[in-house]
């Protein structure tokens, strides 16, 4: 009985380690650069924006607003806080767009979405989400800033 056993745990010992496998194209060195854990992966902070309670048609004022939202984006990507961007299409839950944060924790999150003009003015409102995705998102935006032909 004790042969069997041992038999037993040694299959699946072998099981267990041809299971994982390596990556033939891992760059420890990007992997570094990017923050990514064993997986290639890392946590970051998923927003959904949303409509918020200022229901103000002061076009001067709402302009100065979103103005001061498509800046303070840029100041974040700069600063390489904010990795993802986009306005979500007409829809009835008042989801206007969202943003994924290169950062883990909820309250800093809080802390960068509070220099946004759009949201202090409450036009935007937003909820926040921990969310584990692929550690090179970023590396997307070298490549994104090449294909725009007219900014916002």
């Amino acid at each position: 009985m004790r042969t069997l056993f041992t038999l037993f745990v040694f299959c699946c010992n072998v099981t267990f380690a041809n299971a994982q496998k390596t990556n033939p194209n891992y760059d420890a060195e990007l992997a570094k650069k990017v923050g990514a854990d064993d997986y290639g992966m890392k946590s970051y902070i998923f927003v959904i924006l949303k409509t918020g309670t200022n229901t103000s048609t002061d076009k001067a004022k709402v302009d100065k607003a979103f103005s001061g939202h498509m800046s303070n984006m840029n100041t974040m990507v700069e600063a390489g806080k904010l990795v993802v961007a986009g306005p979500i299409g007409k829809n009835d839950k008042n989801y206007r767009g969202i943003f994924i944060l290169n950062e883990s924790d909820i309250e800093k999150a809080k802390t960068l979405l509070a220099t946004d003009p759009a949201i202090k003015a409450k036009f935007l409102d937003y909820d926040l989400f921990p969310w584990y995705g692929s550690a090179a998102l970023s590396e997307y935006l070298e490549a994104s800033d090449k294909v725009w032909k007219v900014g916002f």
